[in-house]
């Protein structure tokens, strides 16, 4: 029998997004597995919140700086007595502490990047972890341009639970909004933050509307951009084709009502959105950029387009509503792909796995 790892993740970030729930449910997945799972973070996290609700053992510890010495030594001396085998560290601020903490203790230290944007400290992905994990060739293939040692990175795709995307009944999003059942609805879920793309959607508007009159757009979602959105889709005159529907939380129900699933993001690291919209069933369009290639497949589950193309984003669109058919393969294929590649359970027993490999290669020097 395997022995019982005890696994400690790090994390300074004091809000709750994608990299937070990817972790959590990591937690969640190897507790299930028979490891014992522990959470170092900063007074006040949110994920501290999240992770007590869920039953785990929270370890608060104040992480002013990079250089904050004294939570150096508080995190080696819980790792210590934790009796600590792996230390998985995620942000920034984190992986300095938690990395030099766990090689003062002697523990391995592994990070995870989850993010496409440039990293800031070539030292917590080069000399700090014993190992990195990439959530997409993408993000891997970066790192390794940055100089970090090939064999020292790994990919594991992030994972969702496609039980939890699931509908008793049927959505009531059409209900909701009024609209018939023959309307045509393309959903976007995301952030409203300019590199998502929005404003790319409202300026392909007319020209989707010209050749598929009956369609609306649903975006799920609140951000910075919110106003200005309402701005942009006032003065093109296309208020009665959008519905802003804000933060949601019953977003399997959202996706349900949508015929296909569009994001034109110009950043993503992999693109969890669109693995949840696949789970539902969607056909998806996505961009040529970061990990989102991986995720989409183009003519097998969905459709690649170029950022900031406006023209072949309308192009897209217009192709899947006026295929039936083909909306119904991708949708097949779409459910394959998370059954098979972008499952939770594909993503805990990877990362069990990999913590198990590195430290029997550890033990065995």
């Amino acid at each position: 029998m395997a022995e019982r790892l005890t696994i400690l993740h790090t994390e300074s970030s004091l809000g709750w997004g994608g990299q937070e729930h990817r972790t959590f449910k990591e937690m969640v997945g190897l507790s299930k597995l028979g490891q014992r799972l522990l959470l170092a973070c900063q007074p006040g996290a949110k994920f501290a919140v999240r992770a007590r609700e869920a039953g785990f053992e929270v370890f608060e510890v104040r992480m002013r700086n990079g250089v904050d010495l004294a939570a150096v030594a508080k995190l080696a001396a819980l790792m210590r007595r934790e009796r600590v085998d792996v230390v998985n560290t995620h942000s920034g601020r984190d992986s300095i502490l938690g990395g030099l903490a766990g090689r003062l203790a002697g523990r391995l230290v592994v990070r995870t990047r989850h993010l496409a944007l440039p990293i800031t400290s070539r030292f917590t992905y080069t000399t700090l972890p014993h190992h990195v994990v990439s959530v997409s060739e993408s993000v891997r293939r970066y790192l390794v341009g940055e100089g970090v040692p090939e064999p020292r990175i790994g990919t594991v795709y992030t994972g969702i639970d496609p039980e939890v995307m699931t509908l008793d009944g049927a959505s009531t999003l059409r209900a909701e909004l009024g609209l018939p059942d023959e309307a045509k609805l393309v959903g976007t879920v995301a952030i409203l933050r300019k590199k998502k793309g929005h404003h790319r959607i409202v300026e392909a508007a007319p020209a989707i509307l010209a050749a598929c009159p009956d369609v609306h757009f649903v975006f799920a979602g609140d951000g910075p951009q919110m106003d200005n959105l309402k701005a942009q889709i006032a003065a093109a005159g296309l208020g009665e084709r959008f519905h802003l529907l804000g933060l949601r939380r019953d977003i399997a129900n959202v996706l349900a009502g949508c015929d296909l699933f569009l994001l034109p993001t110009e950043q993503e690291a992999l693109g969890t959105s669109f693995i949840e919209a696949m789970a539902m069933g969607l056909p998806v369009i996505g961009t040529r950029v970061d990990g989102v290639p991986e995720v989409v497949r183009h003519d097998d589950n969905g459709l690649l387009i170029e950022p900031d193309d406006v023209a072949s984003l309308a192009a897209a669109v217009i192709r899947l509503l006026g295929d039936d058919a083909l909306r119904a393969r991708m949708a097949g294929r779409s459910r394959e792909l998370v059954s098979s590649v972008f499952h939770v359970d594909t993503m805990n027993r990877d990362m069990l796995a990999l913590y198990r490999r590195l430290l029997a290669e550890r033990r065995a020097r």
